[in-house]
């Protein structure tokens, strides 16, 4: 009996090491499992693998509808080459009128409105005034008021609207030297005075949630923080209360419309940003650089595109024409499995929602001309 003992003796820990490689509902160990390469693997940056998929291919050069892109930022004053440059490539792509969101404020706005105005291109592009929210000391008592006159003002010179840049809330600040949050009170004259005068307010808070997140092999964005220091959010405000204060306010000022850039960053969560339209009648989504995350999810974004058809807007941010037609076919087609064009924002693929036509039309421009009055015909 001493034979078979002694072989299972040397069985049994091979058999208990088996089940123990093994996974939730596992019959055995996978082939592989706990086998490293053979070769020495390649970096994040040089493992481009060719795919063998083979699928059909509705290229989307030039947008099927007249395009409005409310979110844009140009040179102010702009110069005849730059617009002439300008006009060229939304030419190409059918962008009938560019928003551009770095309009500034007084004497700087009055002469990019006139540069403009005496183009050959006077109806391709129109401004949004900014606030300076840096004044020196920081931001005190009596801000808002005096801010808010200077809008009124650059609005009746001629913008159509207000833009507000990420560094309310994460970097600007009070007289103290403290943080200034997006719903700080010092703020409402701003927003009152918006609503008063019927104009939007295109505010961009806070950054990608991953921004905020540990840079670890976790964080699907590593790739992107370890390339651009400024995008690292690691300490400081966090996400959450960013959101938080924004909510605050959009609740605090209902009569004020309120242009969420980059989707508020909620494209990564659908049910979320269905919630924050839900509870809020006076927000409006643009799509700006969050192509990435409408493309993975093509069925859900789809179902989501079509149930809030007036309130979300074409905006692309970054002027760069070549980047265009990859919204027109993410927007256009039922198109699977394509490149986006920047593999440091998403190292994933890329599917069609196919919207509907009438979808098309109201995100292209319908919605711009119907919450930005003054945009020309």
């Amino acid at each position: 009996m001493k034979k078979p003992l002694t072989i299972l003796a040397l069985i049994a820990p091979l058999a208990l090491a088996a089940q123990q490689a093994q996974g939730p509902g596992q019959v055995r160990p996978r082939p592989g499992q706990g086998r490293g390469a053979e070769f020495p693997p390649p970096s994040i940056v040089d493992y481009k693998p060719k795919s063998t998929l083979v699928t059909p291919e509705h290229l989307k050069p030039r947008a099927k509808f007249p395009v409005i892109d409310i979110h844009s930022h140009q040179p102010s004053p702009i110069s005849p080459a730059q617009f002439a440059k300008v006009v060229q490539g939304m030419e190409a792509n059918n962008l009938q009128i560019l928003v551009n969101l770095s309009g500034g404020s007084g004497d700087n706005l009055r002469r990019s409105l006139d540069a403009i105005r005496t183009s050959p291109y006077k109806d391709r592009m129109v401004l949004f005034a900014n606030v300076n929210f840096r004044p020196s000391g920081g931001v005190g008592l009596g801000f808002g008021e005096a801010a808010a006159r200077q809008l009124e003002a650059d609005i009746k010179a001629g913008a159509l609207g207000l833009k507000v840049f990420k560094d309310v809330g994460m970097f600007d600040r009070k007289t103290d030297g403290s943080r200034l949050p997006v719903d700080d009170p010092e703020l409402d004259p701003i927003w009152d005075a918006c609503a008063r005068l019927n104009v939007p307010v295109l505010i961009h808070v806070g950054e990608p949630q991953a921004f905020f997140e540990p840079i670890d092999y976790h964080n699907e964005r590593w790739l992107e923080l370890a390339m651009f220091a400024d995008r690292r959010h690691q300490e400081g405000v966090r996400f959450e209360q960013l959101v938080t204060e924004r909510n605050n306010m959009i609740r605090k000022h209902p009569k004020t419309r309120y242009i969420l850039a980059h989707f508020g960053w909620h494209a990564n969560d659908l049910a979320r940003a269905a919630t924050l339209l839900d509870e809020n009648a006076n927000v409006y989504l643009d799509v700006a650089a969050v192509l990435y995350d409408f493309g993975r999810q093509p069925r859900g974004a789809h179902d989501f595109f079509v149930k809030y058809q007036d309130r979300i807007l074409f905006g692309k941010d970054s002027y760069q024409p070549d980047e265009y037609p990859y919204y027109w076919r993410v927007f256009e087609t039922a198109d699977e499995y394509f490149d986006y064009y920047r593999d440091y924002h998403a190292f994933w693929k890329l599917y069609g929602l196919d919207l509907p036509d009438a979808v098309l039309k109201k995100l292209y421009a319908g919605n711009a001309r119907r919450i930005v009055p003054g945009l020309p015909n």
